[in-house]
């Protein structure tokens, strides 16, 4: 590796001292900044500090960062003590948020509306908050949620094909068909970066894919990109549970920025879906948009609950939260009544399983009908590639 050359700092600039620990949040593997963002700051005045091994995930080492000009520390305390700026990726956890103070700058993915608990100890901290999903550009975009939301898009899709698969969980069928058999039918919950991004995917692969929006305007718009490859509908109540009970594989990519996303899909439409279908909803880190949806974790990703809606254990996105007590999951059944591997809990009527793609937590709703049996079982996605671990300094 070539060592880069450090310029001077330019005259007149405000020096600020930016901190950026090492992510906890369980499989979490990206950073705040990478080598090159560091060394973007570095010119332009500004001191880093990195924790140790906070970029091991995407595969910079601390020698690299030390080659860049960052400073190496070892205990996050002495970031969140000293540092102006707090850069991360995720929310921060508890014991983070209790290691803000007043006058500080925290820049990372937050997602308040379906978390209370973070907005409290935020607001308490006296920390100047900005949320990457809602920097806004002078044209109306989401510049920093728009990258995240383009690889949970296309994983969305991957993550349904895989969960349609017999031996997961889904009813056995393969998403762009064979020559002779109807290909799956996909519906998309909104055209915007998430669902175009996923109906890419999707007709890619031979689906029947099907759009559903509310805005004539970007109806019109996806019509003229996609022309006849696939089929759009104007968003009402009528034609959304007529679809989604069609529906072998449902796409949520319903987003309100800085609001929780509208609960489109509700647990009765749910619990009417074919046995074994899918739905991968992308809106989970603001709340879902299917009534059903619940967090979990990488590290506990299955769950029982007692019906569509409630669960029975709660896997949060944090030690912080109270856990409630775990219920013994009863091993699976196929269709056919042969054992699986696919782990799943016996219950009473839907099953749910979250995927974390790229920014945030998405959710695969499968629901599989067997004696009245909740399948949960989570599909967690991560992206470790660095160039989306870049934080880019003008």
């Amino acid at each position: 590796m070539i060592t880069p050359r450090l310029d001077l700092p330019k005259p007149g600039v405000n020096e600020m001292l930016i901190g950026v620990p090492k992510e906890i949040k369980n499989h979490e593997y990206r950073v705040g900044m990478a080598p090159a963002s560091v060394r973007e700051a570095v010119t332009h005045g500004h001191q880093v500090m990195i924790q140790s091994q906070a970029g091991e995930g995407i595969g910079a080492s601390d020698d690299e960062y030390r080659s860049v000009g960052a400073e190496i520390v070892e205990d996050p305390k002495d970031i969140f003590a000293r540092a102006e700026m707090i850069v991360k990726v995720k929310e921060p956890q508890a014991n983070e948020r209790a290691m803000l103070s007043s006058g500080q700058i925290l820049f990372t993915y937050l997602h308040l509306a379906p978390d209370p608990d973070q907005t409290r100890d935020l607001v308490t901290s006296g920390a100047t908050c900005i949320a990457y999903e809602t920097v806004t550009s002078p044209y109306g975009g989401l510049p920093l949620l728009a990258p995240m939301s383009k690889v949970a898009g296309r994983m969305a899709i991957q993550a349904g094909a895989y969960c349609l698969e017999h031996p997961h969980g889904g009813l056995g069928m393969l998403l762009g068909g064979v020559p002779g058999v109807d290909p799956a039918k996909v519906v998309v919950l909104g055209s915007g970066v998430v669902g175009t991004h996923a109906t890419h995917i999707a007709v890619g692969m031979g689906a029947d894919v099907w759009v559903i929006d509310r805005s004539p305007e970007v109806i019109e718009a996806h019509w003229q990109q996609f022309g006849r490859s696939t089929n759009t509908v104007f968003s009402t109540r009528d034609a959304l549970e007529r679809h989604v009970l069609e529906a072998d594989l449902v796409i949520g990519g319903i987003l309100i920025p800085g609001a929780a996303a509208p609960k489109l899909v509700t647990a009765e439409m749910v619990s009417a879906m074919k046995p074994g279908s899918v739905i991968v909803d992308v809106a989970i880190d603001q709340g879902g948009c299917c009534e059903t949806s619940r967090p979990t974790t990488h590290a506990e990703p299955t769950y029982v609950v007692d019906d569509v809606a409630l669960a029975a254990e709660r896997h949060d996105v944090g030690p912080d939260r109270e856990r409630q007590p775990r219920l013994n999951p009863a091993p699976p059944l196929a269709p056919q009544g042969r054992a699986t591997d696919t782990p799943c809990f016996r219950r009473s009527s839907v099953s749910l399983s979250p995927a974390l793609v790229g920014g945030g937590v998405d959710y695969v709703q499968r629901h599989q009908q067997h004696e009245q049996q909740v399948l949960v079982s989570p599909f967690w996605i991560a992206s470790r590639h660095r160039r989306l671990n870049r934080l880019d300094f003008p």
